[in-house]
Parts: C-alpha cells; structure tokens; sequence
C-alpha cells in the first residue's frame, strides 16, 4: 500500500504531464538555406516520462518531492495495492516509467529515456528528424496515453468507492486529459510529417539555387 502523502504527491505529477502543452508548431525557416536546430523554450518541449499514476512530478518544488516518503500510522493506509495494479497490467508503462522506486538502475534507466525522447522531440520541432523517427515519437506518446488511461481507468474500477473524493476527481480528470491528447496525435503527427516534406522541398530548392550560381 501507498501513504496517502505519496499518492497525492504522484496525483499532482499526473496533472502536471497531462496539462503539457501540445506540441508547438514552429516557425517555417528561410528557404534560401537549410535550418539548424533552433533554441526551444521549456515550455515547448515535450513531457519528461511518467513518474506518478498517470504522468510525471517532473516540475515539482524539491521539499515536495523529499515528502515523498509514505507517513505512518493512520496515514498510511491508503487503499491502492500497486502489486495489485502491477499484476493486472503486467505490461503497463506505468511500472517502467512512472512506480515509485529507490532502485539506482532504474532510475538511471528513466532519466535516459527521458532525455532520449526530449532529444528526439528537438529533432523533429527543428525538422530535422526523418520520417520513421517522428512516427517512432507519436507512436511512444499514442502508447504513453494509452496506457495511463488504462491504469487510471483500473484504479477507478478497482477502488472507486475506497478512495478519496480529491484523489478520484483526479484519476477521472487525468483519464479526460489523456484521452484529448490522444484525440490530437493524428494531427500532430500529420503536421510534423508535412513540415518535414516542406523543409526538405526548401532544401532541395537552395541546394538547386547554389548549383546555378
């Protein structure tokens, strides 16, 4: 079982990664040359991998992020087993990605696929990422979304009656936000891909301007 503390801190996280802009459009670049990799601004980029239920606490002040720990007494008997969870979606992203560990490896291993995909992102929000690389991205994001909304949904189902209102108003909104974010990726993904085509029309176009002069 999970202390209430921690759950409500990875509750907040969930927000956090599901209220993550949408992916940006950027600027069309100069068609005389080809682009390099503009400067992003945080907010552009994408949502770091999962650390709570249904998102991440990426973001979160540091002192909140040290309460992390599960409170006694009382407090800690809070109704969702996660071994529970874990054996019902065994191949849930949300055991990789976002089940609160100690454990260095894995740690490590979610801080490189973190930056992996912020990598990746750059890539394609300076078009210069090729086509399988930006299918590879939406179809990670399609798979992310996919699977919080499933382990939401099965907490839901599971422990609706046991839980918190709060802590159930948040479940409910996370599954909503993940579920408009998938209702946007088709379109995302078909905006990079006709940006990529374009910036490779302008390229092709410059590189043709500077073998006649």
């Amino acid at each position: 079982m999970l202390g209430a503390a921690l759950l409500g801190l990875l509750l907040a996280g969930a927000i956090r990664f599901a209220l993550t802009p949408r992916d940006a459009e950027p600027a069309a670049s100069s068609p005389s040359a080809p682009t390099s990799s503009p400067e992003r601004r945080r907010d552009d980029a994408p949502p770091p991998a999962p650390r709570g239920p249904v998102g991440d606490d990426a973001g979160a002040a540091p002192e909140a992020q040290a309460s992390a720990a599960p409170p006694s007494g009382d407090e800690a008997r809070y109704p969702v087993d996660l071994e529970h969870l874990r054996a019902l979606l065994p191949d849930n992203l949300y055991f990789r990605l976002g089940a609160p560990t100690d454990d260095p490896a894995t740690l490590q291993a979610r801080a490189e696929e973190e930056r992996r995909w912020n990598d990746l992102y750059g890539k394609i929000q300076s078009n210069t990422a090729t086509e399988e690389e930006i299918r590879s991205y939406y179809d990670h994001r399609r798979e992310l979304s996919e699977d919080y909304v499933e382990f939401a949904s099965v907490v839901l189902e599971e422990y609706e009656d046991k839980l918190p209102e709060r802590d159930r108003g948040l479940y409910e909104l996370s599954i909503k936000m993940h579920k408009k974010r998938l209702e946007e990726l088709p379109r995302n993904l078909e905006d990079a891909l006709s940006r990529r085509v374009a910036q490779e029309k302008r390229r092709e176009e410059w590189i043709q301007s500077g073998k006649k002069n």
